[in-house]
């Protein structure tokens, strides 16, 4: 057991998981936090984002339900002719979750042993941080380990800025009550995307203007191809190759005007243009700290920055964003600096998931690595649609892919396209971190009928006698 002292900056998954590890290895932890704990994850963007997304799933299954033989009649019995969304009440829901999340984060901390201090902290030289309090006073904490775990936040252009009402980040969504008549996403990356499906799920009218020659242009291009067919099928405007140059608002109209002359007029616009960190007044360059282009803070594989004794988790290092990467990250730093055991941070082994209908998750080497030489694999994909529990669920679109090394079969990659993509991507995801071969995987006992059937069919068709 460890009496070290340990504060954090910035109470996200980075910074609160990296505290249950240093407690739990008996350090003195404190939390310096602004917002609230759990961070913009919890509060703004993970946890909300996801629950509005599953309200927009419900709607889209309710859609097809008639497919399915299940019919909406109204008192008279005439049939329902439309589903309407109350995004006050979606809303409302929303910020609560998130609220009742924080709150029992908050809680386990508490019981843990950790300190929570409200307020901004930066660093004040080697082995201390400074906590501005709310009410004007300073707080000196002694440490001899500090984490940095302050986050980012949404990128905002000059020419594109959000009032809150109607030209929005993504963190502002939540306090819309009026469903708005026509909605234009700017941003095609994970973010944008996410938005777009959700709100087209919700009934609402989507533009998405997409400064690349795809959606999702960071993802498997199979994949993509499948949730812009699907996209566009359900109604969906997709602008490709389209760079918006400003975002500008007269009334209840929203113009985006686009750099080669086009405008697009809708009653709100999402601006979903990437992020930045937040490290700005934490005294990185007084204390050593390097920072890479953009101001994200540099970390090698344990989350150490350059300088002694000074770690870094999360979206404030721009090395992955996502809350699992963040969390492993503080895990490490902590495992790294109370002498525990330790495995370094390896991105080949992340699974990750784009909350789109369909979803889209991925682990490990991509197509796009494949057919660059970077890695030497055998590929097999099958479309969901052969797969007897699809059918029963009326499920069309999507899709398994999964990739092995030539000669051992080891499974290094796999791609799930399909509804909970997010849970079936696990058995891959172990496979790829346990370095488990097609026929393991294979000889895995699945469900009948089952969406993973399909994924010991892909693993049965990479065999070599």
């Amino acid at each position: 057991m460890s009496t070290e002292r340990v504060v954090i900056i910035g109470g996200g998954p980075g910074g609160y998981e990296a505290a249950h590890v240093a407690a739990q290895l008996g350090a003195q932890v404190t939390i310096v936090d602004t917002d609230g704990v759990g961070g913009s994850a919890v509060l703004t963007d993970c946890v909300p984002s996801k629950t509005l997304i599953a309200t927009a799933e419900v709607m889209s299954e309710l859609t097809g339900a008639a497919e399915l033989g299940v019919n909406f009649l109204d008192a008279e019995g005439d049939a329902a002719t439309s589903i309407r969304v109350d995004l006050a009440r979606v809303n409302a829901r929303v910020k609560q979750l998130a609220t009742d999340q924080s709150t029992d984060i908050e809680r386990r901390l508490v019981r843990d042993g950790v300190t929570l201090v409200q307020g901004r902290g930066r660093l004040a030289g080697p082995g201390s941080v400074i906590a501005e309090l709310a009410d004007g006073t300073e707080q000196t904490l002694e440490a001899d380990a500090i984490l940095l775990a302050t986050g980012a936040s949404p990128r905002t252009l000059p020419t594109a800025q959000p009032d809150g009402e109607r030209i929005l980040t993504w963190e502002q969504v939540y306090d819309l009550t009026e469903v708005p008549t026509e909605l234009i996403v700017v941003g095609s990356g994970v973010t944008g995307a996410e938005f777009a499906s959700a709100y087209l799920n919700l009934g609402i009218p989507v533009t998405l203007v997409s400064s690349r020659d795809r959606v999702l242009p960071g993802e498997d291009a199979d994949a993509a191809k499948v949730l812009e067919d699907v996209l566009t099928r359900r109604g969906m405007t997709v602008l490709e190759k389209s760079r918006m140059e400003s975002v500008t608002r007269d009334g209840d109209v929203v113009t985006v005007t686009l750099t080669d002359g086009r405008t697009v007029q809708g009653s709100h616009c999402i601006l979903a243009l990437g992020s930045v960190p937040n490290t700005e007044g934490l005294g990185l360059e007084e204390a050593g700290v390097i920072t890479k282009d953009g101001g994200f803070v540099n970390v090698d594989r344990v989350s150490r920055t350059s300088a002694r004794g000074v770690y870094a988790a999360g979206d404030c290092t721009g090395v992955l964003m996502l809350a699992s990467v963040a969390a492993m990250q503080g895990r490490i730093a902590m495992w790294h600096f109370l002498g525990d055991t330790v495995h370094p941070l390896d991105l080949k082994k992340v699974s990750s998931n784009v909350f789109t209908a369909p979803e889209i998750a991925t682990v490990g080497w991509s197509q796009q690595a494949v057919d660059a030489g970077e890695m030497q694999a055998e590929v097999v994909m099958l479309p969901l649609s052969g797969n007897p529990r699809a059918k029963m669920q009326g499920v069309r679109d999507g899709f398994v892919k999964l990739m092995c090394r030539p000669g051992t079969g080891i499974v290094v990659g796999g791609v799930v396209v399909g509804p909970r993509a997010s849970e079936l991507i696990h058995p891959v995801s172990i496979a790829v971190a346990e370095s488990l071969t097609a026929d393991q995987l294979a000889q895995a006992f699945t469900v009948y009928p089952s969406m993973s059937g399909s994924l010991a069919e892909a693993a049965r068709r990479l065999h070599h006698v």
